[in-house]
C-alpha cells in the first residue's frame, strides 16, 4: 500500500445526493458514482455548513468557515492565497491541479493559487463550448463542459513525469443552472414522479421560511426550461409542467457527469492505479428536487444541506461501507491531508474523518454541526439570513433576517424567529416544534449546545438573539 496516494477530487455543482443511486434516488441511476461506493465509502450525513457554491467550495479548499475564510456569499470572492489542503500537499511534494469550476471571484487575488496548474471556468462558466482562463490566458474550447473538464484533466495528469504524487481537482459545471444537456442525454428523463412535500403548504413553518423566494411554480421561468407551457394550465398543473421540464435537464446534466466518473475510473484501470488513487466523489451542497415545492439550496432543510459524498482508496481502507456519523465539508481538507500523511495548517477547523476509514486512531465524533448562510441579494432568490445546529436527531434553527449584503437594507429586514425539528419522527421536516412545550428542555440544550460550538469556531452569535438560558444559567459551564 501507497502512503502518498495520487488523488482524483471530483465535485459537481448542485448535484443533491437523492439523484444518485447509491443514496436511493427514485428519480435516475448514477452507476459510476455508485462504483466508487461499492468498492469504497458512501457517507450518509454529510452536510454543507453554508449551502451555497461559492463558500463550500471555499470551505473545502481551506478547511474553514465561512465567517475566517470570508467566503461568505457568492458577492464575497475568496483571498485565493491563504492557506488551503492543496498548499499543503504541493510543500510535501504533491503536484497539483485545478480544472474547471473555480467560481469563487476573478483576477488579481482571486485566481487560484498554490497549484502547479490551472485551468478554471469564468464565474458560472458555459455548457458548450466553455471559456477557461489559465495563467496563459483565456481561451474558447469548442465541446461540452463536462466532457472538456474531464479530458483536461486527463491530460494534465498523462503530462506528468517522475513518481512524485499528484491531486487533481475535476470540478464540474453540471447540474447548475441553466441545465443544458449535451446530445447523447438529452430527452432520456420524462414522468418523473412528484416529492411527497411538493405541494408543502408550510403550516406551521417560520414566516421567514414561507417568504423564501424559491417556489418552483413562482421563481422558476421560460427561460430556465427553454419551452412553453401548453395552454389552460391552472397553478398547479403549470408547477407540474415545470417540474418535470426542470428535472428533464437536471438529470439529463447528471448523466453526463456520470459518464465522465466513469471515464476517470476506467482510465485509472488503464493504467494500473486505481486501488492506489484516493477517488472522491462530492457536490458544493445538496439541491431542492421539488421538495417543499422548491428548486435550489440556502434553507438549512435536509435536501438542501446534505452534500453526497463517496471515497474510494482501494489499498487503503475496506470496501461497502456507510459512515453514518456527522461530517462537514469543513472536514474535507484536514481529512485528505491525513489520508496523504500531510500536516494540517494550525488554520483550519473541522474533524479529520480519515481514522473512522482506517480504524486507526479516530478522533471523537461529532456530536452537530453549525451551519451559516448570510442572506445576500440574489436577482433569481431569496432566503433569510440564519444559522442553526444540527444533531443525529434534531435541528434548530435561528431566522435572525438582518439582510446584511442586500443594499440598502436596515439593520433588521424582519422580526427573528425559531425552528427545530424532530428528525426521526418528522424527516420531511414538515412540523416545527419550536414553540411546543414538549420540545422545551430539547430547544433549551440545542440552544445551549449551537452557542458554545459557535464559539469555539470563532463565529459570534446575532445581536437580536438572547443568551441562552442554560448559559446564563450556568455561565461557567459555557465553554
Amino acid at each position: 500500500m501507497s502512503t502518498r496516494p495520487n488523488m482524483v477530487l471530483v465535485m459537481s455543482d448542485d448535484h443533491a445526493a437523492h439523484a444518485i443511486g447509491a443514496y436511493g434516488s427514485v428519480v435516475n441511476t448514477t452507476p459510476r458514482i455508485d462504483e466508487i461506493a461499492e468498492l469504497g465509502w458512501r457517507f450518509e450525513n454529510c452536510f454543507a455548513a453554508n449551502a451555497l457554491c461559492s463558500p463550500s467550495r471555499a470551505s473545502i479548499l481551506t478547511g474553514t468557515h465561512s465567517h475566517v475564510n470570508g467566503v461568505t456569499t457568492l458577492a464575497t470572492p475568496i483571498d485565493s492565497g491563504q492557506p488551503t489542503f492543496i498548499t499543503q500537499l504541493r510543500e510535501a511534494g504533491y503536484r497539483t491541479a485545478i480544472i474547471g469550476k473555480w467560481h469563487m471571484g476573478d483576477g488579481e487575488g482571486h485566481d487560484p493559487q498554490g497549484f502547479d496548474h490551472w485551468e478554471v471556468l469564468i464565474d458560472q462558466g458555459e455548457y458548450h463550448d466553455p471559456r477557461l482562463l489559465s495563467p496563459s490566458g483565456l481561451r474558447t474550447v469548442p465541446g461540452y463542459a463536462t466532457d472538456i473538464i474531464t479530458e483536461l484533466a486527463i491530460d494534465w495528469v498523462e503530462s506528468l513525469e517522475g513518481d512524485a504524487p499528484w491531486c487533481v481537482l475535476v470540478y464540474h459545471k453540471a447540474p447548475h443552472r441553466p441545465w443544458e444537456p449535451d446530445e447523447k442525454h438529452r430527452g432520456r428523463f420524462a414522468d418523473l414522479p412528484v416529492p411527497a412535500t411538493f405541494d408543502d403548504d408550510y403550516r406551521s413553518r417560520s414566516a421567514s421560511v414561507r417568504r423564501a423566494a424559491m417556489r418552483i411554480a413562482e421563481q422558476l421561468t421560460i427561460e430556465d426550461v427553454k419551452r412553453t407551457p401548453p395552454e389552460g394550465l391552472d397553478y398547479e398543473e403549470r408547477a407540474i409542467w415545470l417540474y418535470q421540464r426542470y428535472m428533464e435537464d437536471y438529470l439529463a446534466c447528471v448523466a453526463s457527469v456520470d459518464d465522465s466518473v466513469g471515464r476517470l475510473i476506467d482510465w485509472l484501470r488503464g493504467r494500473g492505479e486505481f486501488d492506489d488513487t484516493l477517488l472522491m466523489y462530492t457536490s458544493d451542497q445538496g439541491f431542492f428536487l421539488g421538495e417543499h415545492g422548491w428548486f435550489d439550496k440556502r434553507l438549512m432543510f435536509e435536501e438542501s444541506l446534505r452534500m453526497p459524498l463517496v471515497l474510494s482508496w482501494p489499498a487503503a481502507i475496506p470496501a461497502g461501507r456507510v459512515h453514518d456519523g456527522i461530517v462537514t465539508n469543513v472536514d474535507f481538507a484536514q481529512t485528505l491531508l491525513d489520508a496523504a500523511r500531510v500536516a494540517h495548517h494550525p488554520r483550519m477547523q473541522g474533524r479529520s474523518f480519515w481514522g473512522d476509514l482506517t480504524g486507526v486512531d479516530p478522533e471523537p465524533p461529532a456530536e452537530g454541526m453549525y451551519y451559516r448562510y448570510w442572506e445576500h441579494d440574489d436577482p433569481h432568490h431569496r432566503a433569510p439570513a440564519h444559522y442553526g445546529y444540527r444533531t443525529d436527531r434534531y435541528k434548530l434553527i435561528y431566522y435572525y433576517n438582518d439582510g446584511l449584503g442586500l443594499p440598502g437594507a436596515g439593520p433588521r429586514v424582519y422580526d427573528p424567529e425559531w425552528e427545530l425539528y424532530d428528525l426521526e419522527r418528522d424527516p420531511d421536516e414538515l412540523r416545527n416544534v419550536a414553540h411546543e412545550p414538549e420540545y422545551a428542555d430539547v430547544r433549551d440544550e440545542l440552544d445551549a449546545a449551537m452557542w458554545r460550538l459557535q464559539a469555539s469556531l470563532g463565529d459570534v452569535p446575532h445581536s437580536s438573539q438572547p443568551m441562552p438560558r442554560l448559559i446564563a444559567e450556568h455561565p461557567a459551564a459555557s465553554l
